[in-house]
């Protein structure tokens, strides 16, 4: 499943996700820390979803009450994909 989730709070302004039996096989970041958000990527594809939302989920960027990766977190709920 090809989702494509509007970040709100943060630098980036969009993460194109794509979800396979549970398990994350695509995450590209548009704006934000360009260099970290690649290695955030490459890091979590291939990990189960509820792995990444158990490890990244309330993670907090400066005075923000939310982050990139908690973004992403946020638009597994919003997927569905995460029980």
């Amino acid at each position: 499943m090809a989702y494509l989730y509007k970040t709100h709070g943060t630098c980036s302004t969009n993460i194109e996700i794509e979800v396979d039996n549970g398990i994350l096989k695509h995450v590209r970041y548009y704006g934000g820390c360009n260099g970290n958000l690649k290695a955030i990527a490459r890091l979590l594809e291939g990990m189960p979803v509820e792995k990444v939302v158990s490890k990244l989920e309330g993670i907090t960027c400066g005075n923000r009450s939310t982050s990139c990766s908690d973004q992403l977190c946020k638009a597994l709920r919003e997927m569905g994909v995460v029980k």
